[in-house]
């Protein structure tokens, strides 16, 4: 992040950054002069020479919305959700929920509609108030909340590109018997994502514009050989409160990631003019979010059902997970070197899935703490990207638990923010964007301190406490659902938060500002 000098007035603190008609762009005209004047340091000169985006959490002005593509907007999420994580989590609603084929694609399609609409819904803040998602939260729940948001959002992106790349690092240590150990694996999908996320917001919507075309390619060839493998067998369908405990686990599960890209929204449409067509890019943004969401997803779960026809895919996918099982039905007896170049090609998708977390993780961890601001987004990005490998590489040997309970996790805390910022835009604010001063932003006095907020926020773990169904942990009314408990705990951390959040408010906003 930029470091600019603030201009602190009585009731109006408004940070003003240098304004450069495409900081980042080709075309850009700021000289290094220009750069050495606003007492940038040395990183963010050094990121100004290679044309890589200086800005942070500062508002976006008019001059610098240049972005006027809807088709960006939506093929930043096709991307990445066309990876092979989207793959294995689908997946588990076989091997770990024991649903049947049909239990699972029913579960999966309701899921994640209702993960993606707030995804979307949000994204339309950013061409409106031109503000990232963490700084316009701060206007509609104060001050207070966005920080342990933004703080916890912080160790989500990190933990979102730690299992991503786990994956991803099977599929290239199977590669060759072996040859590349999982460290040196998971080390190239950082590597690739610290040279993408590096350069800010353009170079990220250009590489997610084209990286799903080679995605998309594999993953039909996945299609055509498990189709010849005669392996596709789905159980039953079984009814009964277990069953239902399993679709609420599995639910939460794809709601959780289905939903995770929420707290990054509209960091990824803060350059889109003021004039956008709302309906038309939430339209956009939905379908390009949802479609390959649910195309994934489903397709993990058939290709799951192989494992309980075929010994040998049982085998491969005890031994390496999901991408044992991806290397079953493109190499063994199938595809061979081709099969592994096709397996290569997937596993670098990683890349598309993990730029957005390791992004916005920077823009989070800036919004955390006011001294954080000072500390330039490129460096935050490059912290987070070796935390990430510092964590992935010992989790990679447990993969599927880490995932199905990181990805549990993740849906509680989305559940009370989404439960917030609705509540506060759609009853507060009327859902009027004009209700916001998003020039005053960095003004303590206009927004909230958050005392509503947090209340809600800790009204919602409340309900986190009683409905979460984890192996660690099985909640009050969680494990009254069938023989193995069902996970609600979203849906009452929702329910919780909202009804704390809206009694308080009244009084925050009554007695305090």
């Amino acid at each position: 992040m930029s470091k600019f000098e603030e201009e602190k007035q009585v009731g109006l603190a408004h940070e003003k950054s240098i304004s450069y008609e495409d900081d980042f762009a080709p075309s850009s005209q700021a000289s290094n002069t220009e750069v050495q004047e606003t007492k940038i340091n040395f990183v963010d000169r050094w990121a100004h020479k290679l044309k890589a985006e200086t800005k942070g959490i500062d508002l976006v002005t008019d001059e610098e919305k240049t972005d006027t593509s809807v088709w960006n907007a939506a093929t930043m999420w096709l991307s990445a959700n066309l990876v092979i994580a989207t793959f294995a989590l689908g997946a588990l609603g076989i091997t770990v929920f024991n649903l049947a084929f049909g239990q699972a694609v029913l579960t999966i399609i309701f899921f994640a509609a209702i993960g993606n609409f707030t995804v979307a819904y949000f994204s339309c803040f950013g061409p409106v108030l031109g503000l990232r998602q963490m700084i316009l939260s701060r206007l509609m729940i104060g001050d207070v909340t966005v920080r342990i948001f933004s703080a916890i959002n912080v160790v989500a992106c990190v933990g979102w590109g730690a299992v991503n790349i786990m994956s991803s690092a099977q599929l290239l240590h199977i590669v060759n018997n072996g040859a590349l150990p999982p460290w040196a694996g998971c080390l190239i999908l950082v590597l690739c994502t610290i040279l993408v996320t590096f350069f800010g917001y353009h170079v990220i919507h250009l590489y997610e514009k084209w990286s799903w075309i080679p995605n998309l390619i594999i993953f039909i060839i996945i299609i055509v050989r498990f189709a010849m493998s005669g392996n596709f067998k789905s159980a039953n369908f079984v009814g009964g409160e277990t069953t239902a405990g399993n679709v609420l686990s599995f639910g939460s599960t794809i709601y959780g990631f289905a939903t995770g890209w929420t707290t990054y929204a509209s960091d990824y449409t803060v350059y889109q003019p003021r004039n956008t067509n709302l309906l038309k890019l939430f339209t956009a943004i939905f379908l390009g979010i949802y479609l390959p969401t649910v195309f994934i997803l489903i397709l993990g779960a058939a290709c799951a059902t192989g494992i309980k026809s075929d010994p040998q895919w049982a085998s491969m996918y005890n031994e390496y997970s999901v991408g044992g099982l991806v290397y079953s039905i493109l190499v063994t007896n199938s595809l061979h070197g081709f099969g592994q170049f096709c397996c290569v090609v997937l596993a670098l998708s990683t890349v598309a899935n993990n730029i957005p977390n390791m992004y916005s993780m920077a823009l989070s961890a800036q919004t955390v703490w006011t001294k954080f601001h000072k500390i330039p987004r490129v460096a935050w990005t490059i912290i987070g990207n070796g935390a990430t490998l510092a964590i992935c590489i010992p989790a990679y040997y447990k993969f599927e638990s880490v995932m199905e309970n990181f990805m549990n996790l993740i849906s509680y805390y989305l559940a009370i923010y989404e439960s917030l910022l609705l509540s506060s835009h759609l009853i507060w604010h009327k859902g009027k964007f004009r209700s916001y001063d998003y020039e005053r932003y960095n003004d303590k006095s206009y927004y909230p301190i958050g005392l509503a907020g947090t209340f809600g926020f800790c009204c919602g773990v409340a309900g986190v406490v009683l409905g979460m169904n984890q192996t660690w942990y099985s909640g009050v009314i969680g494990r009254q659902i069938g023989d193995f408990g069902g996970d609600i705990a979203f849906e009452l951390a929702m329910g919780f938060a909202f009804i704390g959040f809206n009694v308080t408010r009244y009084f925050e906003k009554k007695y305090i500002r």
